[in-house]
């Protein structure tokens, strides 16, 4: 039968390496220096000649860059080629006359010049709570910035490959989307060809629809592949914390037959480049709550790339080319994709293609994780409508749920402080004899039917849901900025008054006074030290978090204060009889 020891050790060293993934996760998130605010540059007041210029009425768009600062890089390969013979096209000036696209979800700015996405701002996601009327800025091409989504047509025959980006004439330069979906159309065409590039936009949602129309005026097949690609610097996002520790996920991932979800991020990158064949497919560029991600037809087959860019820029570029089509003489083909900028939104990138909800990155326990979270969003759909309330219900079903375990665990605790005072007392008789001490011990367990590693071994399966549970609160964007009550604004970010932290540290330190007294005095010691230092340590995390385990507490409080009352009065009664 092992030492009283042994208990409080492993649960001195379980509490010590949670409380170290803990912080070792919430460095993962918060890891780095908010980034420098960025200026717009001036707005360029020429463009070319195809398209007339138009006033940008908000200072804060995407504008035209010099051609230094925005070089074209679009892919000239066919399916079959090798990721050497990827070429480079000479850089162009953009018409700074962006077309604007409104809606309830999202605020889009597309460059008439290749018909690139430059610009996404998500009004239902201000970048602070201090901020309310300032959107979260996902995709950005200003002041020494860039993120943006390219697409067009390579190939033999592709407007893409001839040197320069198409330069599209829009039918309109804004448009407000509000109650049903409505395309966004670009034409571009020469002699021999008419390419019209439609995005199709839904005012509810964060997909948007990319079609190519091809129509062939040529005595000639048209041949060409469809490119679509992220291009991005290693900037850190906007909005991120200071904290010690590494940074945190900022790359791209992506499905391959290998891997249902395979991060690369640019380290990667600048040791290997990117090349996978995949039917359909999708790839992506994450960060904290948010993404982008092209997504291909699911019917064919295509080459997914990833590179840093040569051109020196700092930026990466991660995309794929699709298969060839042909367009006959005198005949009109299509061609598209699916691209979505937004939340990570678990429930709505798993319907647009097979392993995308895989983004919302809960670490190596996501297979418990993601039950919790639908446990979690389902209580508060169906019952609580507010996130701190069904944290607080959530943590009950799971106290419900794995009340067997804890019940075990409080029994075995009930009984060791049953014989602590016996423990005590063979202590002082054998203060000089060790084996003998573990001897009488192990009688004294054997006779009482009391098991030291009993209320530890039940706590230790307990962790896992714990911490599965911390991602689902660090990862879900529905808790980013959503309030509790009273001063808790915010269960994403720590509780500003600290009142959080300190009631869970206090609730630590009286379920302590319901464990058995510990025989060795430097055990004891370092027990009472662990509320102080687990209320430090909760001081900076989530108030969502710190909420779980306050609640936790007490009901673990409440459920070993009965069991011990019940077993106390049983013992009680058999000593009357």
């Amino acid at each position: 039968m092992p030492s009283p020891e042994i208990q409080r050790i492993v649960l001195i060293v379980a509490l010590a390496v949670t409380g170290y993934l803990l912080m070792l996760a919430w460095q993962e998130d918060y890891g780095q220096a908010s980034a420098p605010a960025r200026s717009a540059p001036p707005v360029a007041t020429e463009a070319p000649a195809e398209t007339p210029a138009v006033p940008v009425a908000d200072p804060g768009i995407p504008v035209a860059e010099t051609p230094s600062d925005m070089p074209t890089d679009v892919p000239d390969i066919p399916l079959e080629a090798a990721p050497e013979t990827v070429g480079r096209l000479p850089a162009v000036v953009s018409d700074p006359s962006l077309i604007e696209v409104s809606t309830p979800t999202m605020k889009v700015w597309i460059d008439p010049r290749g018909g690139d996405l430059v610009g996404v701002h998500l009004p239902r996601y201000p970048v602070s709570l201090d901020q309310p009327d300032t959107p979260f800025v996902l995709l950005d091409r200003r002041g020494g910035h860039t993120y943006v989504a390219q697409s067009g047509l390579v190939g033999r025959d592709g407007p893409d490959a001839r040197g320069e980006r198409p330069l599209y004439a829009p039918d309109a330069r804004s448009y407000r989307i509000e109650d049903v979906a409505e395309d966004v159309v670009l034409r571009f065409q020469d002699e021999d060809v008419s390419v019209e590039k439609r995005f199709r936009f839904d005012p509810g949602d964060y997909y948007v629809q990319l079609e190519y129309r091809v129509e062939n005026r040529s005595s000639e097949p048209f041949a060409a592949n469809l490119f679509a690609q992220l291009k991005r610097d290693a900037s850190a996002p906007p909005g991120s914390q200071m904290f010690l520790g590494p940074r945190p996920y900022l790359g791209a991932a992506l499905t391959t037959v290998e891997s249902r979800y395979d991060k690369v991020d640019f380290e990667d990158l600048e040791e290997e480049a990117l090349r996978e064949t995949v039917d359909g497919g999708w790839i992506a560029i994450l960060q904290h709550y948010f993404l982008s991600a092209w997504v291909a037809d699911a019917d064919t087959r295509n080459v997914f790339y990833g590179y840093p860019n040569r051109r020196a820029d700092g930026t990466y570029i991660v995309g794929f080319t699709g298969p060839g089509f042909t367009v006959g003489p005198g005949e009109t083909g299509s061609v598209g994709a699916g691209f979505y900028a937004g939340p990570k939104h678990q429930k709505r990138l798993e319907d647009i293609a097979p392993n995308l909800g895989l983004t919302v990155d809960y670490g190596f326990l996501w297979w418990l994780a993601v039950p919790l979270f639908y446990l979690l969003d389902g209580i508060h759909e169906l019952i609580a409508q507010n996130w701190g309330v069904a944290i607080i219900l959530m943590t009950l079903v799971i106290k419900l749920a794995l009340y067997p375990l804890s019940a075990a665990s409080y029994k075995s605790m009930a009984k060791m402080r049953k014989v602590a005072p016996q423990m005590k007392r063979l202590q002082e008789r054998h203060a000089g004899d060790r084996q003998r001490l573990s001897q009488e011990m192990m009688e004294l367990y054997k006779k009482e039917k009391a098991n030291p590693l009993g209320g530890c071994l039940p706590m230790l399966l307990q962790m896992p849901v714990f911490i599965a549970l911390y991602w689902v609160l660090y990862e879900s964007v529905e808790l980013r900025q959503a309030p509790f009550f009273l001063w808790i604004d915010d269960l994403a970010s720590m509780d500003p008054f600290f009142v959080l932290p300190i009631l869970m540290g206090a609730s630590m330190y009286f379920q302590q006074m319901l464990n058995p007294p510990m025989p060795d005095p430097m055990q004891a010691r370092i027990m009472k030290m662990m509320p102080i230092m687990f209320t430090v340590l909760f001081l900076f995390f989530p108030a969502g978090l710190v909420l779980y385990w306050l609640v936790n507490n007490l009901l673990s409080m409440a459920q070993q204060w009965y069991i011990t009352y019940r077993i106390e009065n049983a013992d009680a009664g058999a000593a009357k009889a």
